[in-house]
């Protein structure tokens, strides 16, 4: 397979490019002749009505309402018949009459808030482009539509989830261009979830609904409405606590409606893959303010190793009282339990050279990829309590005043088995254990938002005040059970919990490392776009943030050490200039990030933050009536401020410099109807400049994964006849390869590019829905790692009943 990864790296950029050209040209020869329909569409209890159908009789113009109820498409000149419909409910009609190059605003309609109801249930099979959600309310802390927004991101919409059949957001973020998962969630309390690379830099899916949402297990993806992956460094409306200079991922989850309805389904599939969900949603109360909503989820999955498992339990209610028509207040929570025994990551000694462990890359290590090399009773019990609620208050048309408070912990006790690779292919079996290890946060979030005038100039406004707080209370231990060769008939079960609680038992312990620590952060924030013209936005903002470290904890000493406090500053810039309004957008900004970092220099001066800094630039589509969305930018980031050893003893250098460039394009497109594609493409260059660490100067960090990257999905969808419904999508990955050992002292080390092909198939009616999914056709051995060697998943199949009401 090694001899064939240049060539698919070749198909997939071709295809790639081949596709982006298609798809962008056919719509601009399109839009000539044609005039713009626009309006807006309520419900009868004054609410934006989004996913209604807007449509020109007998034309395959139209559009589907967004979520602030609007719409707009092009169609070419002429008189028509404007039909507003949605399911369950009598459509509206309006004569129009459609001028080649102006925009018909029309009349606002308004439906029922009775029958709109059924529209998440329904619409989305149906809906224009329905793999596109590029309106956020999270990504700038206001309502931005993509090509408003200088910044860049991905969404991935839960229509896209349920037609692949993932079950998880660590599975989903592989729909998103330019990220890589290296590491699988191990339950760890504080820091277990998975590991991914952005840009060249470590980020985890820390965030939910734009506040703290931590979570250390694998996170269920019942009640997800859609993932969003904000790239570049972040910290100017997020802080440096929960993103990275590669950017952040958050968690956007469902919301109840003012209709009874939902689903239930079951899944089966091969190692022993077993899954029941539930989404259930129900108003509570006659008039409809107190609205309810339930997604839940029981998870098993064996290992397609000899040993290995994991279980999981889901609970996410969400309680919405909308008390007067400014007034509405949410409370939400989720429950996360978890029991599993840790997959096998083999990690690389200090002071073993590569040479010295004599194989470079993954694919010529002596591992049985099938033997996990382990016992089956190394379990870790893991859980993740998280509750949320917030109060939004509408001031006037123009303030809008949102509180937010999140209460997150997560807690975790058992095993962690792991492995060093050593000279003679053989391995040590080591075990890092937790004992009932708490990590608690809470963030407290104050957002005022106005949108409002200053003359003729449109201003969109957040100002806001936030405090965040990691209680962590961690105990990590563990040891060296033996170390066993790779090759013969050897016992690998003796590594077990018998073997480990006696080892325990005599009080030996090879290291313990308490993490016991409260950190606070008190941050204030303003941002604003401003219309300079309807065609060009500039944005400005800024944050100050105080970060003060309580210090650590000694349980032995019973005293406090390493407290220090920080402020830093992080500006954000952007410019939009849109040459064709609501359709192509130029774009260019500039973002900040920092780090908070303890430690004195060598002219005894307290250490500075870290900071990132990024310029990008690049072009975002909206062609063809929303039918094509794409998104191509450059980025360079520059991180300063990296500290390196020096010879003063407890003294260190800060000087050095990481440097990280690149491109990255997403298209997602709906060409005909029934027929939707997502396809995307990165290339990263990150390095070490020559003033950072010598033993690492001028190469990529271990850390910043594969360089080239790729990602697409197409999909089917019948839209007639006795099989309306019945759909099939293929897609896949590919990820060059990546050096996660290299250094002049150790040696370069590599995992071998892979490309993985998934496929689907789907039949989906009113009241029920049958899928059938396999990943990894081909059966690919294939390993991920942050800094170790992880083997991954090989060919899986599952099969999907869901029952909808």
């Amino acid at each position: 397979m090694n001899r064939l990864q240049p060539y698919l790296y070749k198909l997939f950029s071709t295809v790639f490019l081949a596709a982006v050209l298609l798809l962008m040209v056919t719509p601009i020869f399109a839009q000539q002749n044609r005039g713009t329909v626009s309006g807006h569409v309520i419900t009868n209890t004054n609410k934006p009505a989004d996913n209604v159908s807007v449509m020109l009789k007998g034309t395959k113009y139209g559009a589907v309402t967004n979520d602030d109820g609007d719409f707009s498409f092009r169609a070419p000149q002429g008189k028509y018949t404007l039909v507003v419909s949605q399911v369950g409910s009598q459509s509206q009609e309006a004569a129009v009459e459609v001028i080649a190059g102006k925009t018909i605003v029309i009349p606002q309609f308004t439906v029922s808030d009775a029958t709109h109801g059924l529209q998440e249930v329904n619409i989305n099979a149906n809906k224009t482009n329905k793999f596109k959600h590029k309106k956020s309310v999270d990504v700038s802390k206001m309502p931005l539509s993509n090509l408003e927004n200088a910044s860049v991101y991905n969404s991935i919409s839960s229509q896209l989830l349920q037609e692949q059949q993932v079950f998880s957001v660590d599975d989903a973020i592989r729909n998103a261009s330019g990220i890589q998962k290296m590491w699988e969630a191990t339950g760890r309390g504080g820091d277990g979830g998975a590991y991914y690379a952005s840009r060249g830099f470590v980020v985890q899916s820390a965030l939910r609904n734009g506040i703290a949402g931590n979570v250390t297990s694998s996170i269920d993806a019942s009640n997800i409405d859609r993932i969003e992956i904000i790239k570049g460094p972040s910290a100017t409306l997020f802080g440096s606590s929960l993103t990275s200079y590669g950017g952040l991922i958050n968690r956007v989850t469902k919301k109840p409606y003012d209709s009874f309805g939902g689903e239930i389904s079951g899944s089966l599939g091969n190692f022993d893959f077993q899954r029941v969900s539930a989404d259930i949603n129900a108003p509570l109360d006659a008039g409809k303010k107190v609205l309810l909503r339930l997604n839940t989820a029981y998870n098993h999955e064996g290992s397609f190793q000899n040993t290995g498992f994991n279980r999981t339990i889901a609970v996410a209610p969400s309680l919405v009282y909308n008390a007067t028509e400014r007034l509405s207040i949410s409370v939400d929570a989720e429950l996360f339990y978890g029991k599993s025994i840790g997959k096998p990551i083999f990690f690389f000694p200090y002071g073993v050279t590569i040479a010295q462990l004599g194989h470079d890359r993954a694919d010529e290590l002596p591992i049985d990829y099938k033997q996990s090399y382990m016992g089956n009773d190394l379990t870790e019990t893991s859980r993740s309590t998280n509750f949320y609620g917030e109060v939004k208050y509408k001031i006037s048309n123009s303030w809008t005043s949102r509180t937010n408070i999140a209460s997150t912990h997560s807690y975790s006790d058992g095993f962690g088995p792991y492995y060093y690779l050593l000279p003679g292919d053989s391995i040590s079996r080591n075990d890092q254990s937790t004992r009932k290890s708490k990590d608690d946060m809470i963030e407290i979030q104050q957002n005022f938002n106005g949108d409002f005038k200053i003359g003729k100039f449109r201003n969109r406004f957040v100002g806001g005040l936030d405090f965040f707080r990691d209680n962590s209370n961690q105990f990590f231990f563990g040891s060296t059970l033996d170390t066993v060769s790779l090759k013969g008939n050897q016992n690998y079960g003796n590594f077990n919990k018998a073997a480990m609680d006696a080892m325990y038992a005599t009080g030996t312990y090879g290291f313990t490392y308490p993490a016991i620590y409260i950190r606070n952060t008190y941050s204030a924030y303003v941002s604003d776009v401003f219309n300079i013209t309807d065609q060009l936005l500039a944005s400005a903002a800024l944050r100050v943030d105080r970060f003060v470290n309580i210090g650590n904890y000694d349980p032995t000493t019973k005293t406090r050490y390493g407290a220090y406090q920080q402020t830093a500053f992080s500006p954000k810039f952007g410019l939009v200039y849109q040459p064709v309004k609501d359709h192509v957008s130029l774009f260019a900004n500039y973002q900040n990030s920092f780090r908070n970092q303890t430690g004195i220099t060598e002219d005894n001066k307290p250490l500075k933050p870290e900071h990132a800094n990024q310029i990008e630039g690049g072009v975002k589509l909206d062609l063809f009536e929303g039918k094509l969305s794409s998104t191509i930018s450059y980025y360079d980031i520059k991180v300063k401020d990296i500290t390196r050893p020096s010879a003063t003893p407890n003294r260190v250098i800060q000087d050095g410099t990481q440097l990280s460039k690149g491109i990255e394009a997403e298209v997602i497109a709906n060409p005909i109807a029934g027929l939707n594609a997502v396809l995307g493409f990165s290339y990263n260059d990150s390095k070490y400049d020559a003033t950072t660490n010598a033993d690492v100067a001028n190469r990529r960090p271990g850390t910043a994964s594969s360089p080239y990257l790729a990602n697409f999905w197409v999909s089917y969808r019948l839209q007639k006849g006795t099989v309306k419904g019945l759909g099939f999508g293929f897609g896949g990955n590919y990820a060059s390869d990546n050096k996660i050992i290299n250094s002049v002292s150790q040696g370069v080390f590599t995992l071998p590019a892979y490309t993985i092909f998934n496929a689907s198939a789907f039949y989906d009616l009113k009241n029920y829905r049958i899928g059938a999914k396999m990943d990894n056709l081909t059966n690919q051995k294939y390993w991920i790692g942050y800094t170790t060697v992880n083997p991954q998943k090989l060919r899986n199949y599952a099969l999907t009943f869901t029952y909808k009401f």
